[in-house]
Formats: structure tokens, C-alpha cells, sequence
């Protein structure tokens, strides 16, 4: 059955939008007041075009998928406090994949990305999810442990990866959501195989 409707934020005092292009504006305001990922991914600011082509952008021809969805966190002010890129179905049924996610560089130490992210995974949960998956820079330290303290193991590496003007290795990582075990989950989703030497 289709998804419907946004996750809503554990968060009281925030809601949930979904960023289309007419909230484009909004979203770049937030990358520029919040470059933290992007230094530590990129090495370099979002460019003037970030929010667009984050909301736009398609997926590699032939990669298998329901939709995209482009999640704004709002507080009462009407600010964009983080935002979310969840793809379902990616590559496989019930593989969610985590593209983007970014909270507020001041909501450091709140507990606040904890949260958010845990909404996100029971939204996952709800609508069919067996497994999530993402990619994080190696390297970039923060992401790293966020990643591993939520539960997420790594699969694999890719080198090589082109990321602004920094050429960076790739982890692609995972987490089971209703008990599988890594052959299940390397048996839906080949490409993350060890040896499969193809770009993320």
C-alpha cells in the first residue's frame, strides 16, 4: 500500500513538511546557516543550487524504487530545524534508505537527532520496512558514531567517490528492523556485496 503521509516529529513544538520545490528557498537557507555536513562530506559550503538539486535529483537509471520523500522539520517560528531524505523500496521491497539527514548545528547535544531519527525508523516501521540503509563519509567522525550508536553496522566500502571538490570512501551501512541477518540482507540487496566494486 502507498505511503501517504509524513512522519511526524517526536518533537513537541515542531512539525513535519515535505520539501517541494516551492520550499526550495527554505531549505537552502538552512544548508547555508548549517555547512557542518557539508564540510565534513564535501569539504566545501552547499553550493547556490544545494536545495534544489536535493529535492529534484533522480536516482542512477535502472536503480528500483517507490519514492522519494524530502522531510522539513519546522518549529513554531516557521524555521527549518532538519530535514530528512528517505527513499523506500531502494533496490529491493522494505529497504528504506536514508540519503540526507541533518539537524541544526545549535541542536548539538539535545538529543534532538536521536529523536528524529528514531521517528523516522518507527514511520519506516510502520510502512513496510524490514531494513534501513545509508552511506557515510569515511572519516567524518560525528556521523560515523551517531550511525553505529543507532544500531547500523557497515556492509561495505566504496573509494573513490566524488563529493565536491574532496574525493572521499564511501561506507555503505545497514540495519535490520525486524530480525534479519546480514546474508539475508546481502541476498536482497547484491550490490553491497564486498566485491561489487560499483559506485553508491
Amino acid at each position: 500500500m502507498p505511503i501517504t503521509h509524513l512522519p511526524v516529529s517526536p518533537i513537541v513544538g515542531l512539525h513535519t513538511v515535505e520539501l517541494t520545490l516551492d520550499l526550495a528557498p527554505m531549505l537552502q537557507r538552512f544548508f547555508e546557516e548549517n555547512p557542518a555536513y557539508f564540510m565534513a562530506t564535501s569539504g566545501e559550503p552547499a553550493g547556490p543550487d544545494e536545495a534544489r538539486e536535493e529535492i529534484i535529483s533522480e536516482l542512477p537509471t535502472g536503480w528500483r524504487f517507490t519514492r522519494k520523500w524530502v522531510v522539513g522539520y519546522v518549529d513554531s517560528h516557521g524555521s527549518l530545524v532538519a530535514m530528512a531524505n528517505i527513499i523506500t523500496d531502494l533496490l529491493a521491497p522494505a529497504v528504506f534508505h536514508i540519503g540526507t539527514f541533518i539537524v541544526a548545528t545549535a541542536r548539538r547535544g539535545t538529543g534532538d537527532a536521536q529523536m528524529l531519527y528514531r521517528g523516522l525508523e518507527v514511520w519506516s516501521i510502520v510502512n513496510g520496512a524490514n531494513w534501513m540503509r545509508l552511506g557515510v563519509v569515511k572519516g567524518n567522525t560525528r556521523a560515523e558514531r551517531f550511525w553505529k550508536s543507532a544500531g547500523y553496522v557497515s556492509v561495505r566500502e566504496r573509494h573513490g567517490i566524488q563529493m565536491g571538490n574532496r574525493t572521499t570512501t564511501v561506507c555503505a551501512m545497514m540495519k535490520p528492523l525486524a530480525g534479519g541477518n546480514l546474508a539475508a540482507y546481502l541476498a536482497l540487496v547484491p550490490r553491497d556485496q564486498p566485491e561489487d566494486e560499483s559506485t553508491v
